[in-house]
């Protein structure tokens, strides 16, 4: 199961969900009851150094 972030557009209020990855899901706010909207935001994942890119393995 993972969890996921809804916001609702009609009051702004923003919850989690825990549905499998395959589940696509009509979620309702809490709140209000209308439908919301999966919140996408950036992975916190940062790749530094060398090793990460087919190019570094290369010989010189």
């Amino acid at each position: 199961m993972a969890r996921y972030d809804y916001k609702c557009p009609s009051c702004g209020t923003t919850f989690e969900v825990e549905h499998p990855m395959s589940a696509h899901p009509k979620v309702t706010c809490p709140k209000c009851g209308n439908e919301a909207e999966r919140v996408f935001s950036p992975s916190g994942i940062v790749f530094k150094g060398s090793g990460f890119y087919n190019t570094d393995q290369k010989g010189k």
